[in-house]
């Protein structure tokens, strides 16, 4: 047991020791939240000797939940325990609940080979309501609408009859649609994303020997970045929970950014009240940053009024103050942090991928990239489009989809059209609505037929290729002079994908891959390259870097114009602010323009309110060769001056 212990410090190490009962463990940034949870998960089995069986954790990544289980598999390797973890639940939350309604399916009116639609799906859906409702798109346009029913989902609100309980005639217009929408999906055997946490409760509520068995095989529950739950989240951790208690979350309400994804910091908040009896562990000690930069990412998040008290602090020394500069225009600052980077490397003191820019909002990164490819400086902008999401991808992914569920209204009228064989809208809603079939629609759902008998003498990737080359997607693609080449580049990494599952029966296999890819489809991408990253401060959440610019730090931009009517998403800012500062390991350059084209437009803004909140003393104030506004801070320490080409 003391060399499973020996790399934690105190405090993780009570983390890890209670065992029994509920436990809020508040993980400061860089305190070695993973550690904790890994080596808890390996100490139940090892030391209290409770089946993997009966270990649930549940993070929020697939990447987070992969790398969680292979670190809890070298601990326990090491000390040499041989059983297989195959039975241990470790997971997100999607995953988590995908696997319970697989299962339970048909309590709930699906069948277990239930398809997911995606957000392109779903939308698609949605414009098919309201072009049958006669629905204004302009006022109502379908991207809000199903933002609308995606938060209805999350705080478990069932479809209702408007005319009975709302007054308000936008919400009644959002609750006929979901309605309508929430039948639809049944109808094609499908669910969305937020389905399938809310069906998992539904069926948990509704259902009480499937909710006695999960209360049964999972003793202990382990929730990393408790702050990020939502609504139905929590309703699904007090459900699995409710027998044993030996819950266990982890998280930091200091880091709570996702509000607009409605998580719920009360959550976290009120976890105390929630479950009786509950032990407080709270890590403060940070293994990433310096000294200097804690000291500033404290006095920043120290302003907030809802939070759980802590006060992060570091063994790695002092480091450098934060850096401050304040410059002319979003130009100017983007070539100034370009100019800070290729002087660091070009004395190799760093390589690229030790840089980091974080903005607030993706606008911002025009004049970053632009100033990047003028000194030619590679560089990766994170978060961008995914590979799962591009066209080509997509349209293969819906003939497959329709091929194992031929009441898939949303595919079909995808590749009913891809390639074109002169099946319109007007036929596609004749038959819907009519089932009046045209003489093309009969060809085309021959066709698929003919797939679908032939699946059984395939294995999955040859299937992929076969299905490419019958429908016609092949000569499509080939015969684009523009984006051709590109296209059936990406048709052919999705059978290498593919080729992983080829040892399943094709049946499984094809529902297997088609759920890793839904479940993959928010994850981030690893870039290996050695170039500068540019992100949005949300996709930094988890990450980090030896230097980091955050530039854009006057209002309007950070704190964002939207924050400054309410309190709560003015404290939501300022966290964004302390996850971004806390990104650094060694350095962190806060940038602050006198003017900025932003939206087509130049406007002049203050500096951010954030900046009055870091002491004097932690800060160098960096001369940029531009005139200083009188309404930034005196010069108090001494000045860096840093020249532009």
């Amino acid at each position: 047991m003391d060399k499973l212990l020996e790399k934690l410090n105190e405090k993780q190490r009570e983390a890890v020791k209670i065992t029994d009962g509920p436990l809020l463990v508040v993980a400061g940034a860089g305190s070695g939240k993973t550690l904790v949870l890994t080596s808890r998960i390996a100490y139940l089995i090892i030391v209290k000797e409770i089946s993997p069986i009966n270990i649930c954790a549940v993070t929020f990544t697939n990447k987070a939940a992969r790398e969680m289980k292979e670190r809890i598999n070298k601990i326990l390797v090491d000390h040499g325990y041989a059983h297989s973890l195959s039975a241990l639940s470790v997971g997100t939350f999607h995953s988590l609940c995908l696997g319970i309604l697989r299962l339970h399916a048909v309590k709930i009116g699906y069948t277990s080979s239930f398809i997911i639609f995606d957000e392109r799906d779903q939308l698609k859906l949605i414009k098919i309501i309201t072009e049958k409702y006669k629905i204004d798109e302009k006022r109502f346009p379908p991207e809000l609408l199903l933002a609308m029913i995606s938060k209805l989902k999350n705080k478990l609100a069932q479809p209702e009859n408007p005319d009975d309980i709302l007054n308000d005639p936008f919400m009644k217009v959002v609750h006929q649609v979901y309605g309508t929408y929430q039948k639809m999906l049944k109808e094609q055997n499908a669910v969305d994303f937020d389905d399938m946490i809310m069906q998992t409760v539904l069926l948990l509520e509704n259902h009480s020997p499937v909710k006695e068995f999960y209360q049964n095989l999972f003793h202990y529950l382990l929730i990393d970045e408790y702050q990020d739950t939502n609504f139905a989240q929590y309703s699904l951790v007090r459900l699995l929970s409710a027998k044993h208690q030996n819950i266990c979350v982890v998280g930091d309400m200091d880091q709570a950014i996702y509000g607009w994804r409605q998580a719920d910091v009360r959550n976290i908040l009120n976890f105390e009240k929630t479950f009786a009896n509950t032990k407080i562990v709270t890590l403060e000690e940070n293994y990433r940053s310096t000294g200097n930069i804690l000291s500033v990412a404290n006095a920043l998040i120290s302003k907030n009024k809802a939070r759980l008290e802590k006060n992060l602090f570091t063994n790695r020394g002092e480091g450098e103050k934060v850096f401050m500069a304040i410059t002319a225009s979003e130009t100017h600052e983007a070539f100034f942090i370009t100019q800070i980077i290729k002087e660091a490397v070009k004395e190799k003191k760093y390589t690229f991928s030790d840089f980091a820019v974080l903005y607030r909002t993706n606008a911002q990164s025009r004049a970053i990239e632009e100033a990047l490819v003028y000194h030619r400086m590679p560089y990766v902008v994170v978060g961008g489009f995914k590979f799962y999401e591009r066209k080509e991808v997509k349209d293969v992914l819906s003939y497959l989809r329709f091929i194992i569920n031929p009441q898939d209204r949303v595919n079909f009228s995808r590749i009913a059209a891809t390639p074109p064989r002169g099946i319109g809208k007007v036929s596609l809603q004749k038959f819907f609505e009519n089932n009046i079939t045209s003489k093309q629609i009969q060809e085309f759902l021959f066709l698929i037929e003919s797939l679908r008998q032939k699946m059984p003498a395939y294995n999955l990737s040859s299937f992929i290729k076969e299905v490419v080359k019958v429908t016609g997607l092949e000569k499509y693609y080939l015969e684009d002079k523009l984006e051709g080449a590109n296209r059936w580049e990406n048709v052919s990494e999705l059978v290498s994908a593919a080729v992983h599952y080829d040892s399943l029966p094709i049946t499984e296999a094809l529902s297997s891959l088609l759920d890793s890819i839904t479940l993959a489809s928010n994850e981030d991408e690893e870039y290996n390259q050695d170039a500068v990253r540019l992100m949005t401060i949300h996709s930094a959440k988890g990450l980090e870097f030896t230097e980091v610019f955050i530039p854009g730090m006057e209002d309007n931009i950070f704190p964002h114009s939207r924050s400054k009517q309410s309190s709560e998403e003015l404290e939501e800012e300022r966290r964004l602010c302390y996850v971004a500062i806390t990104r650094a390991k060694k350095k962190v350059w806060l940038l602050y323009a006198e003017s900025r084209v932003l939206y087509g437009k130049r406007q002049n803004n203050l500096p951010s309110r954030f900046l009055a909140d870091i002491p004097t003393h932690l800060v160098t104030y960096v001369e940029t060769n531009n005139q200083l506004s009188s309404d930034f801070y005196d010069l108090k320490n001494s000045v860096i001056d840093v020249d532009l080409e």
